[in-house]
């Protein structure tokens, strides 16, 4: 059994702005981690995409109906905010990896859709494992804002572990 503790395992957990994202990464810390200090933990956040044209790139109404016209001013703006959002999210994930001794943690950022982001890193990193958070969505909204979570699990090639949140008394959700 002692072979099976020291073994190395590379683990994957999305994180986001969300308590979900938050509670997901916490428990995978104090459930998945203890006892194995070989493990690395890599926290993955996908920086959302956003359509924008410039008033350079020559789109216009017509081209890209979905699109909206900023000048490189106001995308340089917005790209410096979906900066500091993403170092943000970085910053408080690894604060709750602080205490882990032993454990390698590594941060990723990539830009796209969540669900093809982190199945993409996934699969290029061999993981042993996927932790991702569950917003609790119903099947309504799930059909129409499709779940990161249901998507990862059906497309990744490793164990993937959606934690989901607790409800508490006097939750709306």
């Amino acid at each position: 059994m002692a072979d099976v503790a020291a073994k190395e395992r590379k683990i994957l957990v999305a994180v986001d702005e969300s308590e979900e994202s938050s509670y997901a990464l916490s428990w995978c810390i104090e459930n998945i981690i203890p006892g194995n200090s070989n493990d690395t933990l890599i926290l993955l956040y996908s920086v959302p995409p956003r359509t924008v044209y410039t008033s350079m790139d020559g789109s216009g109404e017509k081209d890209h109906p979905q699109g909206y016209l900023f000048s490189s001013d106001i995308v340089a703006t917005m790209e410096r905010y979906s900066n500091d959002v993403a170092q943000c999210i970085m910053a408080k994930a690894k604060r709750a990896c602080k205490d882990l001794d032993g454990v390698k943690v590594e941060t990723i950022v990539e830009h796209g859709d969540a669900r093809d982001v982190i199945c993409q890193v996934a699969e290029k990193l061999h993981v042993d494992m996927l932790v991702v958070g569950s917003h609790g969505y119903g099947v309504i909204k799930r059909a129409f804002l499709g779940s990161v979570s249901n998507h990862c699990a059906q497309n990744v090639k490793c164990p993937v572990l959606i934690v989901k949140k607790p409800k508490t008394n006097g939750s709306s959700n």
